[in-house]
């Protein structure tokens, strides 16, 4: 018995000094091309693989193609990934399975997370926000964290048309309209008795993938989200299972430091 539970101990502190030593940011690079610009964003695939994942599928299907910008909240996010227009027709998006909750990274501005039902933390499917300003003391341990994924490109050419676009968007009025509480919408009186059409909403033409490549992100530097750092730790050290986990993640890390320095 205590053979095997070393043996269990020396895989899970391999499996963890593996992942730390390998640890890195990489990203697919997609636009979204909208009616008010375009935005270029950097996901982030081997940090939060199962939500971009199921992000590039939604893109693969064309599910985004006419979709609208639903919520837009001043220095706070911008969301779409839930609904399409066509005319005056308004549809939802037809959703996959959920995803599981990925919440390595902090909500800070300039960066895209998955939106998802309150109170349950597993439930991103096809919506995604844009957050606007530093969320983070709201949102990176709000629901167990919001998944952030990727973040804006702000250098160059693109860097230049992306923070146009994104504060084009953030500076169109809202109004309470198609069942829609902050609905942004161009060259609209938000009394009309009229319902909104296709030229009225923020639509995101489709979303393209630019650079299929894992090695896009070499110099970004996302902030962790540390709240949920700190309260991994804070509820580990109520109970001796937790105790065990974080002695293996200090003997990863000197095991990685090790190996490192061997390669070195």
């Amino acid at each position: 018995m205590l053979n095997k539970l070393i043996r269990k101990s020396f895989v899970s502190i391999f499996t963890v000094a593996t992942a730390i030593s390998c640890l890195s940011v990489n990203a697919t690079t997609v636009e979204f091309q909208t009616s008010q610009g375009n935005i270029h964003v950097n996901l982030f695939d081997e940090d939060t693989p199962e939500t971009v994942a199921n992000f590039l599928s939604y893109i693969e299907d064309g599910a985004y193609t006419d979709s609208i910008f639903h919520r837009s909240v001043a220095d706070f996010i911008i969301q779409s990934g839930g609904y399409t227009v066509s005319g005056t027709e308004v549809s939802a998006i037809t959703k996959n399975a959920s995803v599981i909750n990925e919440p390595v990274f902090s909500n800070v501005e300039g960066t895209i997370a998955m939106a998802k039902i309150g109170g349950s933390p597993n439930s991103a499917t096809s919506e995604w926000f844009f957050n606007l300003a530093d969320n983070s003391a709201n949102l990176d341990l709000q629901n167990e964290g919001f998944t952030v994924f990727g973040q804006i490109i702000t250098e160059g050419e693109n860097g230049v048309e992306t923070l146009a676009t994104l504060d084009a968007i953030a500076n169109v009025a809202t109004c309470t309209a198609g069942g829609f509480s902050v609905l942004p919408l161009v060259d609209y009186s938000c009394n009309s008795d009229a319902a909104p059409s296709q030229e009225n909403y923020i639509t995101i033409n489709q979303v393209v993938i630019l650079d299929s490549s894992t090695s896009t992100a070499q110099n970004l530097s996302p902030v962790r989200n540390t709240l949920i750092l700190e309260e991994d730790t804070a509820n580990s050290s109520d109970s001796s299972g937790g105790s065990v986990f974080w002695m293996l993640m200090v003997l990863a890390t000197g095991l990685s430091t090790r190996l490192f320095s061997r390669r070195s």
